[in-house]
């Protein structure tokens, strides 16, 4: 019996983790896995509730190391699980994405020799500058599996020296989580959820998500990107669920936003989902937003200059226009006319990734 850690640092990771745990239970005759949260990013609402939603038990093991700087919290993180893997002595530590719980596990089972896997491994957006950009090349350094999320990822693994045989192609698990949660969705009664109140509004609508500091800590960025958004959404009314360190950057600048842009508090996965997936066009400069439209054909525009994930953009629904505001309301516009880009799920996005995972670790 091999005993499997999995290490979830903020929500986005638990969507990841989710198919990974369903999966698993599948292979209790082989693996026996463990669940623990760092508390990188604590939600008093990440409750019983949400892991239901997820159809995953709570975790075994909660370490609280929210808050501080990068390099307090990597600390704080190694500290506390150092003393996990002590006492739990995992076969595998399994690490998700690209977060500072990502590289501050894997370094610290590496270090009490244990058996690293990087569950999306080989993303690069060849952007330094970018703290997510440093997690990802750290854990894939030292990591002896790797799970890759499409072609680009295999092939960067690959130029950076890591054997074949440690690389495996077995699709996304974030996507098998969107579509797990898009059929409960599907079966269920939305009309409780703010979103499905917002919709009944609009026969057309866009919805907006912003984080990234290149965009919202800029003062004349920011006020430009916001200018341009409410215009476009004088054409069609645009949903921005705002996190509220970006609503306080907004407010400060003192922009005027029209009424056709609706500036919302954040709202939980459900019913963002609910939101978008039936927007007429997503823009963001989120990673994982870029992939989930790609996942259910949902146009979307993504405010980066590069993205890590460029699958999206070669056979999927994404277009990459950067901060060229000018060719933002082009595309939207062509969106909304008819003519976006068509494009297609990737290979092995079809919601079976995390069975592939598992039975890769079961024969490990």
């Amino acid at each position: 019996m091999k005993r499997i850690a999995l290490v979830a640092g903020a929500r986005p990771n638990f969507m990841k983790i989710a198919p990974i745990m369903r999966s698993l239970e599948r292979f209790r005759h082989v693996l026996d896995p463990l669940l623990i949260h760092t508390g990188q990013h604590y939600d008093p609402d990440m409750s019983d509730v949400f892991f239901s939603d997820l159809g995953i038990r709570k975790p075994d093991k909660f370490l609280n190391c929210g808050g501080g700087t990068h390099a307090q919290q990597t600390a704080r993180i190694m500290m506390a699980f150092e003393d996990v893997a002590i006492e739990l002595k995992p076969d595998w530590v399994v690490v998700v994405g690209d977060v500072n719980s990502t590289a501050a596990c894997s370094l610290v089972a590496k270090k009490l020799h244990m058996q690293v896997a990087h569950v999306e491994a080989g993303l690069r957006s060849g952007d330094r500058a970018m703290p997510e950009e440093i997690n990802r090349i750290v854990t894939d350094a030292i990591s002896d599996l790797f799970f890759v999320t499409e072609p680009a990822g295999e092939r960067n693994l690959l130029h950076e020296g890591h054997a074949p045989d440690t690389i495996h192609y077995v699709g996304h698990v974030m996507i098998d989580n969107l579509l797990y949660q898009a059929e409960k969705l599907a079966s269920a009664d939305p009309k409780d959820l703010p979103s499905a109140r917002l919709k009944a509004q609009f026969s057309k609508y866009g919805a907006v998500t912003l984080h990234r500091p290149s965009n919202v800590d800029e003062p004349d960025t920011l006020r430009e990107l916001i200018t341009t958004l409410g215009d476009i959404s004088r054409t069609v009314p645009l949903v921005f669920p705002v996190h509220p360190r970006t609503r306080q950057r907004i407010d400060g600048l003192g922009i005027s936003v029209p009424k056709t842009f609706h500036l919302l508090p954040p709202l939980g996965y459900m019913d963002f989902l609910n939101l978008w997936k039936d927007a007429a066009v997503v823009i963001t400069d989120s990673g994982g937003l870029q992939e989930e439209t790609t996942g259910l054909g949902v146009p979307c525009v993504t405010v980066r200059e590069n993205t890590e994930r460029p699958v999206t953009v070669d056979e999927g629904t994404n277009v990459l226009v950067g901060r060229d505001f000018v060719r933002m309301r082009q595309v939207v516009t062509d969106v909304l006319a008819g003519k976006s880009k068509q494009g297609r799920r990737p290979k092995f996005w079809d919601g079976r990734a995390a069975e592939r995972i598992c039975a890769v670790l079961a024969g490990a």
